[in-house]
């Protein structure tokens, strides 16, 4: 008799903007629902870097484990390639041990990475070509290199924030190195699981309210001596040293501009910062239910996704699909 094959294996991915309440979502879904969350964040991925990237606390990941938390230093960046191949075993590892995975975080290019299976462009990094652009941005500012990049690959320059100097570096590179746009290069091979996405938004005066919030509670935490310890180790010019928060406090620190306009700064680039994740995950996108944390609770997700896992595990089953209907609570998008 042959054997049937086993459905696939849930992964659920929780999306939005900064300081929409993610974590906290996340984290209580993990505790009801036997899960473990893997951080789909470019910056919590370095050690040292723990309030400017509001990482969980030590509490927090006592009460449910996280993973891709601290693997590598400021001065030694993850490619997307190795967080995708981190991010993959991270969760085998979870389904191994019977739980359910939640990919947690607002950088799109980690999070689509992962769940649509994109197969990294066939390009090493180029040390050589890479310094040249560097130095070029040292002279013609950055903006010069997200021009060129706009006019080689509008597609991929859509989708990288300018400020992000390094992607667009890598971008530019594989450009030059393939003569192909690095938008094309992208071919995906999704991963065998059976996705949910869960977006999670808020109206946007709530979301900047909040975010004021969490850059008062940074300086109050501490914040300033993080990036002044971390200054004492690394170069300014490293990219983790130039991330959000972490950019403008060190231009205090310098003595370049006071507290205050830092402060101003900070906000200022975070609420720019998630004009940028709404390219990335947009309300219309039909493959991510969105939430409304202003109309809805945690408790309304949670009986949205028992439903939708108990469906999704029924349609995968040969004896055929679902009966129920998915009712669904009061949601955005």
């Amino acid at each position: 008799m042959t054997e049937r094959p086993s459905p696939p294996r849930p992964l659920v991915a929780i999306v939005g903007p900064t300081a929409v309440g993610k974590s906290e979502v996340a984290l209580i879904l993990a505790e009801r629902l036997n899960g473990e969350i893997v951080s789909a964040d470019s910056r919590q991925i370095y050690r040292g870097m723990d309030i400017g990237t509001a990482k969980p606390t030590p509490k927090e990941r006592a009460r449910v484990p996280h993973h891709l938390i601290d693997v590598t230093d400021p001065d030694c960046p993850l490619t997307l390639a190795e967080y995708q191949r981190m991010a993959y075993a991270a969760i085998e590892e979870i389904h191994r041990r019977g739980r359910l995975p939640f990919l947690v975080g607002g950088t799109g290019l980690y999070v689509w990475a992962v769940v649509e299976g994109w197969q990294i462009p066939p390009a090493p990094p180029d040390p050589a070509l890479r310094q040249a652009l560097e130095e070029r941005a040292q002279r013609e500012g950055p903006g010069a290199l997200y021009e060129e990049l706009r006019r080689l690959d509008p597609e991929a320059a859509a989708r990288i924030d300018p400020r992000n100097l390094r992607r667009v570096i890598r971008a530019l590179e594989v450009c030059y190195r393939t003569g192909q746009p690095f938008s094309a290069q992208r071919r995906k091979n999704p991963p065998p699981y059976a996705t949910i996405m869960i977006g999670l938004t808020r109206p946007r005066e709530e979301l900047y309210r909040r975010i004021d919030e969490r850059v008062e509670r940074m300086i109050a935490a501490g914040l300033i001596e993080e990036v002044r310890r971390l200054a004492e180790r690394y170069p300014w010019e490293l990219p983790a040293m130039t991330g959000l928060g972490y950019r403008q406090i060190g231009a205090y620190l310098r003595g370049e501009i006071p507290l205050e306009e830092a402060i101003r700064r900070i906000r200022s680039a975070t609420r720019a910062f998630v004009h940028h994740q709404y390219n990335w995950f947009r309300l219309e996108d039909s493959r991510i239910r969105w939430f409304d944390l202003s109309r809805v609770g945690v408790e309304d997700i949670e009986a949205w996704l028992r439903e939708e896992l108990a469906r999704r595990l029924q349609e995968a089953t040969p004896a055929g699909p679902a009966q129920n209907p998915n009712p669904s609570p009061e949601s955005s998008g």
